[in-house]
């Protein structure tokens, strides 16, 4: 039988004032949300005014949408239609699977027109009866930003029922789902990757193209053998040559995995606001913070006069003190706020500046084989902070540099030691990597084997799983997925 015991112990506990909660929710920021958040904070403590920072438009830098008119012309191979959706550990297709990206998330979008509404234009055009058209709305809400419906139709209908009030069925929605599926742009609403590649087929056949009917006899059929490059098996499955593979091939690259991001919203401009700006001149590094994460915010003169006319009034309701205490509330939350800012942007100078101090050979001639090996761990020993609040600092910043934009991401790597004992970045092992592998035989790609006896022979001892990883790293598939015919 178990009895219950007590024990005496002691435990060294750090517990967060809000001021410096305050000050780790500021710092991760980048400058656009710190922008916004500002403008929030001036909105709901009438005792912190803004002395009026300007923003010009030359704090803004476009950048292409990643996936732009050039992603769907003919120069488009497998490859990159295989990679544009993930990939497993195999480098194939996943089919079912959520195809939205992570990389795009870093970056703040400018909003324009909403691609739901440009459904919904379509919806009205098409649906005429008023409860088909609302069930076709919802439909449309439903399908993700890159043209995917990803909801189970039970689900939907669910929903209608539960908070909605609204009773249909699978098939009356499967119906409609037929309907939306042939707006534009084509392959939208479709539930997984073949289904999308199957209506773009599907819109381009006119009967006359013995491509594109090949094109929907392997999605249809050889999608699992497609998405793994097993070409020979297609072969011998259709009983086709290598010049009919090729010309549906030839098709099939030509489709969009994303079809959601050439539609209305396909004008979305991307904008990256980088954090710091950094230039050389004859020699001198220059840092500085972009000016709108410099808001020059100030204690209200006016709420201050009021609180010391309170207190100096002799009067002693209660009305009067609960003035006074909402006063000093907003008193202390501005003081706290202005107090934060400034270490936030001490703590980004200060990280910025060490870090361009480690790699001063790049920010003055802009070559990546100057970048040292820099891990977070150095850049916090030498500006004596936690490695937690330098890695706040890295994530989602962007510098400006005379060769362009970076994230601060960039600078970070490892350190290989070659043979001759010298310490290099683990980025100098994968430009090395990428340029033989862009490089090599298609018809006989290289092997990680291959790979890493090639790396051995310029010096760098690196084991077959490091030099996998690396490629992983890359979003390089492994030598089978990159096999041409």
């Amino acid at each position: 039988m178990s009895s219950l015991k007590q024990s005496l112990s002691q435990k060294m506990l750090q517990k967060l004032s809000p001021q410096q909660i305050q000050f780790i929710k500021l710092l991760q920021l980048n400058t656009q949300d710190f922008e916004e958040k500002v403008e929030q904070e001036l909105l709901d403590n009438p005792a912190l005014e803004d002395n009026g920072a300007e923003t010009t438009e030359e704090d803004r830098y476009d950048t292409e949408d990643e996936f732009g008119d050039d992603y769907l012309s003919n120069d488009v191979d497998v490859d990159e239609l295989l990679r544009a959706n993930g990939s497993d550990d195999d480098g194939g297709f996943r089919l079912n699977e959520d195809y939205s990206g992570d990389e795009q998330k870093e970056m703040p979008l400018a909003s324009l027109g909403s691609f739901q509404e440009y459904l919904v234009e379509q919806a009205r055009a098409t649906f005429y009866d008023e409860k088909d058209l609302e069930l076709a709305v919802h439909l449309n809400n439903s399908i993700e930003e890159d043209g995917y419906l990803r909801r189970e139709l039970r689900s939907i209908v669910n929903d209608l029922a539960f908070n909605e009030n609204i009773i249909t069925t699978e098939d009356h929605l499967e119906k409609l789902l037929i309907k939306i599926q042939n707006f534009d742009p084509a392959g939208i609403a479709a539930r997984n990757l073949q289904e999308c590649l199957l209506l773009q087929l599907y819109k381009k056949d006119y009967g006359d193209s013995p491509a594109i009917t090949l094109a929907e006899t392997i999605i249809l059929e050889q999608m699992e053998a497609f998405s793994k490059k097993h070409y020979d098996k297609i072969k011998r499955s259709l009983k086709i040559d290598d010049d009919q593979l090729k010309l549906a091939i030839a098709e099939i690259v030509k489709l969009n995995p994303k079809p959601g991001e050439t539609g209305a919203s396909s004008n979305k401009t991307q904008y990256i606001v980088p954090d710091f700006i950094v230039t050389s001149s004859d020699g001198i590094i220059e840092v500085r913070l972009n000016s709108r994460n410099t808001p020059e915010l100030r204690i209200s003169p006016a709420y201050a006069e009021t609180l010391r006319a309170y207190e100096h009034s002799g009067k002693n309701d209660r009305n009067l003190r609960d003035a006074v205490q909402y006063i000093k509330q907003k008193l202390d939350g501005a003081k706290w706020f202005i107090d934060s800012v400034k270490q936030r942007q001490n703590t980004l100078l200060s990280t910025m500046q060490a870090i361009v101090q480690r790699q001063h050979g790049f920010f003055q001639e802009g070559d990546d084989t100057n970048l040292k090996p820099m891990i977070l761990k150095d850049i916090a020993n030498q500006v004596n902070l936690d490695i937690s609040t330098i890695s706040r600092v890295a994530n989602s910043k962007y510098v400006e540099t005379d060769f362009g934009i970076f994230p601060l991401k960039y600078f970070f790597s490892e350190g290989i030691v070659t043979d001759e004992g010298e310490e290099v970045s683990n980025r100098e092992i994968k430009k090395i990597l990428s340029d033989a592998i862009g490089d090599e035989n298609k018809k006989k790609p290289l092997t990680d084997e291959a790979l890493m006896e090639l790396l051995k022979e310029k010096g760098y001892s690196i084991a077959r799983r490091t030099v996998a990883k690396y490629r992983e790293q890359l979003n390089i598939p492994v030598a089978r997925l990159r096999k041409e015919l």
